[in-house]
């Protein structure tokens, strides 16, 4: 299982959940990669944790003020990249440009998508993965494998159908061991999750109990 954990723009210390995401990471053998702001990226990068970007966009080198280049993110320490998230959504030719700009430095990258549908659209563009999240439960604690886990299953099955090669991952008030378990029952390959680490009190407790059903 792959846990992709996304720090938005919470107020919280990216350095120190990267630090305890790499220690837990490596006291499991578990893939633990962390998402932080742009300017951050470095500094998480530095940590040792396996660091993911929250956006590239869809351009090359040029008079694009405001993007975020490949490049650069690559160039700051990032493996990866998150696109098409329910709070930065985008269209699908945008998406398309922002994987190849993405391919450019060799970046993995997880398309985020809503329903089973935009999962299949999502595969067939050949991200890496593409991760399930219904927009009504970001944030909510109560994680989409429990709300509706048709969902999930729907959206592993159409990934299956349009690239086998494509993981599914699950997102959505995921914060739990119980959380990453039902995930993974379901089919998914990973989770993505935001708030059930980044507003933890204990970043590192909530990770360990995260990954605990995976020592």
């Amino acid at each position: 299982m792959f846990v992709l954990v996304n720090l938005k723009a919470y107020p919280c210390d990216p350095v120190a959940v990267a630090e305890a995401a790499a220690d837990v990471a490596e006291s499991t053998d578990t893939t633990i990669a962390v998402a932080p702001q742009p300017a951050d990226l470095a500094r998480v990068a530095e940590t040792g944790a396996t660091t993911y970007a929250q956006h590239v966009s869809p351009v090359e080198h040029g008079s694009h003020t405001g993007s975020v280049l490949a490049e650069s993110v690559a160039d700051n320490g990032a493996v990866g990249t998150l696109l098409n998230h329910s709070e930065h959504r985008r269209k699908l030719a945008d998406i398309d440009d922002s994987l190849d700009a993405a391919e450019r430095v060799d970046l993995d990258t997880v398309v985020c998508a809503n329903n089973p549908e935009q999962v299949a659209a999502a595969a067939a563009l050949g991200p890496d993965a593409v991760a399930v999240e219904p927009p009504e439960l970001i944030g909510t604690g109560t994680p989409v494998s429990q709300a509706d886990p048709g969902i999930v299953e729907d959206a592993v099955a159409a990934a299956e159908a349009v690239d086998p090669s494509v993981d599914v991952y699950c997102g959505a008030g995921i914060s739990t061991g119980d959380d990453l378990e039902a995930a993974r029952e379901l089919g998914a390959s990973g989770v993505l999750l935001a708030s059930g680490v980044a507003k933890a009190d204990d970043p590192r407790a909530a990770l360990e109990d995260l990954v605990e059903p995976l020592a």
